[in-house]
């Protein structure tokens, strides 16, 4: 695997809501997409969860309208892999679950051909223990929802070819996401463990009684989050520095940087702390509902990305 080989055909497998949502990303992209779930009377919630995802796909930029003709399910997981030219594998997050059935696709496919998982958390080495081919395993994880959200993060396990890795950030990059190379295996990858971290002080300012959770909430999307869209930490604080940039940032405010670290909280999810943040969510959401919460979620970013495309 030297090189970007042609990827016209992608076996989605686990057909939950990242495989409907990965299955219509790669729809809109004009490649084939041949589905496999071992509870295949999901089959007919997948497909309409996919149309809904096409039509946010098509609402960022029109021309990525997808071909229904290019999506087929499948009862058989050996039928589903045989023609396919890379695997998404999409299982829930339990590690002998995920195990077994990499296994089981590594036996079924030529040695060539890539598998990505889609975990959030479990490392790639762990992963690809179990498989023969284990060269051609490798974490892709998609931040949520990946059909509207371009970042993939690749890890490589301690078997992992580095070539794999290249396939699939060229992959990635050529249908439009955005991937980052994790140069080392950690629990959660990068975006997780960033996200964690600011989830820990947000629960630690609740538990504290400095600010509700709406008004934590509230101040990451009017304030920071919206900065985010556009740059990460780093380059906000390069932004930040003035005229000296981030190395003026580090020598006159990295010490009020450093006060605030050693301030921050280890909160802990006792009773008390969750039901603080059942409460407050609740309360934030006023009655709205999970699905008019999410439509709500991905209106805003059909949005937010059609100002971003427009201004590239």
């Amino acid at each position: 695997m030297t090189k970007l080989p042609q990827i016209k055909t992608v076996t989605i497998v686990g057909a939950g809501l990242i495989g409907a949502s990965w299955a219509a990303y790669y729809l809109s992209r004009q490649i084939n997409i041949r589905i496999y779930d071992p509870a295949p009377e999901t089959y007919d919630k997948t497909k309409a969860l996919i149309q809904v995802m096409l039509t946010d796909i098509e609402a960022v930029n029109d021309k990525h309208a997808a071909k229904a003709a290019n999506l087929s399910f499948h009862d058989d997981l050996k039928q589903a892999l045989t023609g396919t030219d890379y695997v998404q594998e999409n299982a829930p997050e339990r590690l002998p679950l995920k195990q077994k059935l990499l296994a089981e696709i590594d036996a079924l496919l030529p040695p060539d051909i890539l598998i990505g998982s889609s975990t959030s958390s479990l490392l790639c080495s762990d992963l690809q223990e179990k498989c023969i081919h284990q060269h051609r395993i490798l974490v892709t994880h998609p931040f949520n929802p990946p059909h509207l959200i371009p970042l993939v993060e690749l890890v490589a396990g301690k078997n992992t070819a580095s070539a794999s890795i290249d396939i699939a950030y060229d992959f990635y990059q050529n249908i439009g996401k955005k991937p980052i190379r994790v140069s080392k295996e950690a629990i959660g990858h990068v975006a997780n463990r960033l996200t964690a971290a600011l989830w820990q002080e947000a629960v630690n300012i609740v538990a504290e009684g400095i600010a509700s959770v709406e008004d934590v909430d509230r101040a990451i999307a009017n304030g920071p989050g919206l900065r985010w869209a556009i740059h990460g930490p780093h380059m906000l604080y390069h932004l930040g520095g003035g005229e000296g940039g981030i190395e003026a940032y580090l020598n006159h405010l990295g010490p009020a940087q450093e006060a605030r670290w050693k301030d921050l909280g280890h909160p802990v999810l006792d009773a008390p702390t969750r039901q603080k943040l059942i409460d407050g969510v609740l309360e934030e959401a006023n009655g709205q509902s999970l699905p008019d919460l999410k439509q709500d979620r991905d209106k805003k970013l059909v949005a937010l990305l059609k100002a971003l495309e427009e201004t590239k």
